[in-house]
């Protein structure tokens, strides 16, 4: 019977082993699926503007990965994907003199620049979805959008008539997901 006993103990413990041995793998491979680079600059940045951290995380991932050199098809550049001439207005409207191009693939820079922007996209829509979608087709499309009724939520929560836009909303949002699960950041408020 004690035999029965330690035996019974040890397959346990070794499917406890195993369990754990397994979460730590999926852990390792979710965090490699969606990784966490410049938190430093995500909080600062995210608290200054009032943007959930997770958010602008997510729109890094979903934009270029992480990746400070990234350049779009259509010019868009850095960790955040801005238009020169958006990180040019932009930073006019934030007191920031005299912005080269260069300058926009420093990561404190392109996220400070592009939650600003974020926060004043959330800001005017009042709506996340909104907003992700006039940060990736263009606020003047959003604004159309609502005038002439192709936006109703809650009828067609796939509203988005550009499909590079809907994709992105969602994939920022799927990313947003695991960035919470994954990932705690300490927020100052």
């Amino acid at each position: 019977m004690e035999r029965f006993t330690t035996r019974n103990i040890a397959i346990v413990v070794l499917i406890l082993v195993g369990l754990f041995s397994l979460y730590s793998n999926v852990l390792w491979f979710l965090r490699y699926l969606y990784p966490l680079k410049y938190g430093e600059y995500i909080l600062r940045y995210a608290d200054e503007y009032g943007v959930d951290p997770y958010l602008v995380a997510a729109v890094i991932k979903v934009e270029s990965n992480f990746s400070p050199e990234a350049v779009s098809p259509k010019g868009a550049m850095g960790l955040m994907q801005i238009m020169p001439d958006t990180a040019r207005w932009a930073a006019e409207q934030m007191g920031i003199e005299n912005l080269k191009a260069e300058e926009i693939f420093n990561p404190e820079v392109n996220i400070r620049i592009g939650t600003w922007y974020l926060a004043g996209l959330i800001e005017e829509f009042k709506d996340t979805d909104l907003a992700l979608a006039a940060y990736n087709g263009g606020r003047g499309n959003v604004r159309e959008w609502i005038k002439s009724g192709i936006f109703d939520k809650k009828k067609n929560p796939n509203f988005i008539p550009f499909e590079e836009t809907r994709r992105f909303v969602q994939k920022v949002k799927k990313a947003y997901f695991w960035y919470r699960k994954l990932y705690e950041f300490k927020t100052k408020s």
